[in-house]
């Protein structure tokens, strides 16, 4: 049976997802229950202000409140809280009540499909659309509903109870109610499915992908597990084999827009941008108005560098629902791109439009964030980015502590005398780019990628993959990894060094080195060094204040879960530049640093050097890096088609008054 890692939360974590004690609560529930509601805002009121203030305590304010027939101040207070929370599904459950109890039945209907889309667990919201859409005489829309709630309403009550703590984030518990379930009914496959679900949320692909391949293996017809398993398949950068399931599902049902889009974006990330954009126009000519679709096109004509098409399609998407934040994202994630007046107060219009919720909410934060950073702004602009942040921290769970941990260990586990004889495999193709997001790696591996004897790759999840296979067989033996890697035979660590070899194969072409540019890679420089003796690693290093602001300002696709709050990104430096110096002791001469303030200075210089570091040729051509045609899928795919500037080595500082947390973090850094 799978075990997930069970994060810890802290107090202050635990209040910001809406998790307190039980003992908080369970009276004053007990007490609106039995219709004692002023009773119960009573007890609410004396409780602590944190506790009140909880998204939880501004919950049950608000049930109070319009039981009791307080209808304004509940709208007040469920305003309030999905300002602050806005992915609490049951803040628009009850928002939805409201609404439909005053008869503003459209607007009722919003809320219910917001909350279903934050917690598909509520069925309260399904039923009020379902009631609203008979009277609206929406039939097409009612079956779509009626499907869902048929569904829900088939499980069993423990797994739509695991469904709902999944959706309100509460992981752990969430995993407990559904292996309990499957100890019993082992091929239960909706139960099979929220598992992997689970695993994903843990970050634990492997496991998700072995659930999800079961789960097909035992119902192979179950279009959702296949469609699950693609998406795991991709997550884990098995873009063939997901291009392949992908394309079986597509050709089973050639004409249904859903499988002709899963097929489209596999063959994007597999390369194939051709077939995608032929793929997304065909979803186009039957649904001319998805913004989903127009999105996803844009992605592709941008990661090909066909940017103004990029822009046209994102475009379009912004003009055919304003509300999917997603587009306007995308056009600030250009980062060459400007708002126009129009389009910011467009923005700003939508931003206090209180149904915004989850994800876009967030999205449209990150934008206006851009936009007035671009008209200098900066006020404004880090306000959109804090509360973007906010927001997003909201929907993650991250401990610092953790990281230091980790690095911590690798400091304590990897000494000299590990690393006093070459073992492993020793193909010298890898070229390792490693640091922290937003740091240069992006203009480094353009850089690289531009020599005939280099391919450029990306992010590739292989060596975080064989790191977390060694830290479950750790918790086996009972040898924590890293520790486990002194005990690694030769032959083992070749096997190691070989399978990363042969699995990231397709992704090059013919060049006889490739780049890997995960940057999370700088914590397992010790695995590397044993497993690919050989292996090149440049250490992409930017200044700490410019570095920690990028990255919080930048909105990841997935990842890099430090970004998102101001001490926990400092703190994410200083951990990183700890454990570089240590390896820069333990294994001298295997990780070259480049400065991105000195690249930007000294061009040719820095380029000389770090071709003379991987044993390359100097090729005019790194130094034009910027002609160099080819797919780039990090945010600064747009800047590496420019020539080189320094207009952005300083830009930080005009956001300096706000960085006080990051300086004083990071002060604490060098004085260890």
């Amino acid at each position: 049976m799978l075990l997930l890692p069970r994060p810890e939360l802290d107090s202050a974590t635990s209040f910001k997802l809406g998790v307190t004690s039980d003992t908080d609560f369970s009276a004053l529930q007990g007490l609106i229950s039995q219709g004692r509601l002023n009773d119960a805002l009573e007890s609410l009121r004396q409780l602590p202000a944190e506790v009140q203030g909880s998204d939880y305590g501004l919950y049950l304010i608000a049930v109070c409140q319009r039981h009791s027939g307080d209808l304004t101040s509940a709208e007040i207070s469920l305003l309030s809280l999905i300002s602050q929370a806005s992915s609490y599904g049951r803040a628009f459950q009850e928002l939805g009540h409201l609404y439909r109890s005053t008869g503003r039945l459209q607007e009722a209907l919003g809320a219910y499909a917001t909350a279903c889309h934050l917690n598909p667990a509520l069925r309260a919201s399904w039923t009020g659309q379902q009631l609203i859409l008979r009277e609206f005489a929406q039939s097409e829309r009612l079956a779509q509903v009626d499907e869902k709630l048929n569904w829900l309403q088939s499980l069993p009550p423990i797994l739509i109870a695991a469904i709902d703590q999944l959706y309100e984030n509460k992981l752990v518990k969430a995993e407990e109610l559904c292996r309990r379930f499957l100890q019993k009914f082992p091929k239960h496959i909706d139960a099979i499915l929220l598992l992997a679900q689970i695993a994903v949320r843990h970050g634990v692909l492997e496991e998700a992908e072995f659930l999800l391949e079961s789960a097909v293996a035992f119902e192979p017809s179950h279009k959702q597990a296949r469609i699950e398993y693609i998406q795991v398949l991709s997550k884990r950068q098995r873009y063939a084999h997901a291009v392949e399931e992908a394309q079986d599902l597509y050709l089973n049902e050639p004409y249904n827009p859903q499988l002709q889009s899963l097929y489209a974006i596999q063959c994007m990330q597999l390369g194939d941008f051709q077939t995608a954009l032929e793929m997304f126009d065909r979803i186009l000519i039957k649904v001319p108005n998805d913004p989903v679709t127009h999105v996803s096109r844009g992605h592709a004509l941008k990661t090909g560098g066909r940017t103004q098409e990029a822009i046209l399609s994102y475009k379009k998407a912004c003009e055919v629902q304003p509300m999917h934040c997603e587009s306007w994202y995308a056009l600030a994630n250009l980062k060459t791109y400007n708002f126009s007046p129009h389009e910011i107060k467009k923005m700003e219009e939508i931003e206090k439009n209180p149904h915004l919720a989850g994800q876009d909410r967030v999205y449209l934060q990150f934008a206006l964030g851009k936009a007035f950073e671009d008209m200098k702004k900066y006020e404004q602009s880090f306000i959109h980015y804090q509360k973007g942040n906010a927001a997003k921290k909201t929907q993650i769970q991250y401990r610092a502590e953790g990281t230091s941990g980790e690095c911590e260990e690798q400091i304590r586990a990897c000494n000299p005398n590990l690393f006093n004889v070459d073992r492993g495999c020793m193909a010298p193709d890898p070229i390792f780019i490693v640091g922290l997001p937003r740091a240069g790696s992006t203009l480094l591996e353009q850089i690289l990628s531009s020599h005939s004897m280099v391919d450029g790759t990306l992010e590739l999840p292989n060596v975080l993959s064989l790191s977390g296979r060694l830290r479950r067989q750790g918790k086996k033996s009972g040898t924590d990894y890293p520790f486990n890697l002194e005990s690694l035979s030769p032959e083992e660590l070749s096997s190691l060094g070989e399978e990363y070899i042969r699995d990231t194969r397709i992704h090059r072409k013919s060049a006889p080195f490739f780049i890997d540019k995960m940057p999370n890679n700088f914590r397992h420089i010790g695995l590397i060094k044993l497993m690919l003796p050989k292996a090149k690693i440049i250490d992409a290093r930017r200044e700490a204040m410019a570095c920690c602001f990028s990255g919080y300002k930048q909105l990841f696709a997935e990842g890099q879960l430090f970004s998102y709050d101001l001490r926990d990104i400092a703190r994410y430096y200083n951990d990183y530049v700890r454990l570089m110096d240590h390896w820069d002791k333990v294994i001298p001469g295997y990780v070259l640093r480049v400065q991105h303030e000195e690249v930007v200075e000294d061009l040719s210089g820095q380029v000389h050097r770090i071709l003379d570091f991987c044993g390359l040729p100097f090729e005019d051509s790194c130094l034009e890096f910027y002609k160099t045609e080819r797919n780039v899928r990090t945010p600064s795919s747009e800047q590496v088609r420019q020539p080189i500037y320094n207009s952005a080595v300083d830009h930080w500082k005009n956001y300096e008054l706000w960085l006080e947390p990051v300086r004083e973090i990071l002060s604490q850094g060098e004085s260890v």
